[in-house]
């Protein structure tokens, strides 16, 4: 969303207060959150602000499990379609290698290290939530009068 006259500071500052990514809560102490799918942590701040910053990272579920991370290109504030680049790592791959590639990919490389342990945190969210549930074990019974009394049932 930035224009190369116009930093990214100004943008926030007059976007701030209404944007279409912005959720604003009047329960539980009127919190402000974000829908933004570069946002990794999805708090309303200028930090984690994907349409603001030239550099973002947003880490989103992939549809055959496993993760996508999607990163702006600095470069091409101008060119929308081309403006992204995204990097798959299926439900097949270790969760460790995962975590590893996406933490060179945003930090290592120089990309925004501020933001590695939030995407790490977005991707291990994402992975646990892609974990089959266990049913949940069957109750033993304990003491003699509790065997008696499911026996005479």
């Amino acid at each position: 969303m930035s224009l190369p006259n116009v930093s990214a500071d100004v943008v926030w500052e007059i976007t701030r207060a209404s944007n279409a990514f912005l959720v604003k809560r009047k329960t539980a102490g009127g919190g402000q959150f974000s829908r933004d799918p570069l946002n990794l942590t999805n708090k309303h701040s200028r930090k984690y602000a994907g349409f603001v910053n030239e550099k973002a990272v947003g880490v989103v579920p992939n549809e055959k499990g496993g993760v996508q991370v999607i990163s702006k290109k600095a470069g091409a504030h101008n060119k929308p379609a081309s403006g992204r680049a995204t990097v798959t790592y299926g439900g097949n791959k270790t969760t460790r290698k995962t975590y590893k590639n996406i933490a060179s990919q945003t930090a290592k490389t120089g990309y925004r290290p501020d933001l590695r342990q939030a995407a790490i945190a977005r991707a291990s969210a994402i992975r646990r939530s892609q974990r089959p549930v266990k049913p949940e074990p069957e109750r033993k019974l304990r003491g003699t009068a509790a065997k008696k009394a499911a026996a005479e049932k």
